[in-house]
């Protein structure tokens, strides 16, 4: 019996972190991604250093702000859905306990309760945490895990900021003409490392999880590399 719970406690671990880990691999991933994509597409337009250096930093400043912002927005408008639909409950169970008392036993009916064990589940669940029951059975809402917009934000800001520097290092520890080819590989290299660790921690299969963060980052700095040297030869 020990291995099973062991397992179910793991499995309830994960769930009540994917909240922050979303926000935390969402903002390394795309900091690295979009970093050294544009770091490498200045740079093969034949930028100097510094202008390769500067676009890497307004785009950490700019990422990390547009990823607080956009984290904030996003988790802020679930979190009103989610307490909109508990206040809608509130006044249903309200108005109408016995509706919703039976509504309550059917979900466990159509799950394979047997309908008179089912109508007692429901009222000693409802007898013990009325509001608690509809909203997590019937809503599938965890009225104390409920969205955070602010942990969202800053998380997925400072995973950016940190994340984003990968590039800006491996372009400062570099010679002229291994510029690309540096930010590159550190890049990809840990695309890889956080694709398996993201994969880790959200029980994926690791192999799999960096295989698709890796290839994604290389499209991206792939194409960009080609608009800059295309630029570079145009303009130039």
């Amino acid at each position: 019996m020990k291995p099973v719970v062991r397992g179910s406690q793991e499995e309830k671990h994960r769930s009540s972190r994917a909240g922050w880990l979303r926000a935390a691999v969402l903002g390394s991933d795309d900091a690295i991604v979009s970093t050294a994509s544009l770091m490498i597409g200045v740079a093969a337009s034949s930028a100097s250093k510094g202008a390769i250096l500067v676009a890497g930093v307004a785009g950490l400043v700019a990422g990390s702000m547009s990823m607080a912002v956009g984290e904030f927005v996003s988790v802020s408008s679930q979190r009103d859905s989610e307490r909109a639909d508990i206040e809608l409950e509130k006044k249903e169970l309200a108005g109408q306990p016995q509706e919703e008392l039976e509504e309550l036993a059917m979900i466990y009916v159509d799950r394979g309760v047997e309908r008179g064990l089912a109508m007692k589940v429901a009222e000693q669940l409802s007898a013990r945490d009325r509001l608690g029951a509809h909203v997590r059975d019937e809503l599938g809402i965890e009225v104390t895990a409920l969205a955070r917009p602010l942990q969202a934000a800053w998380i997925s800001a400072a995973s950016f900021a940190t994340f984003a520097m990968i590039p800006i290092a491996a372009l400062l520890s570099a010679s002229a003409a291994l510029r690309i080819p540096a930010i590159a590989a550190a890049s990809l290299v840990s695309l890889a490392c956080l694709g398996a660790l993201g994969g880790h921690l959200g029980g994926a299969p690791l192999g799999r999880a960096a295989l698709r963060v890796t290839l994604g980052g290389a499209l991206a700095m792939a194409v960009t590399a080609a608009i800059g040297r295309l630029l570079g030869v145009s303009v130039g």
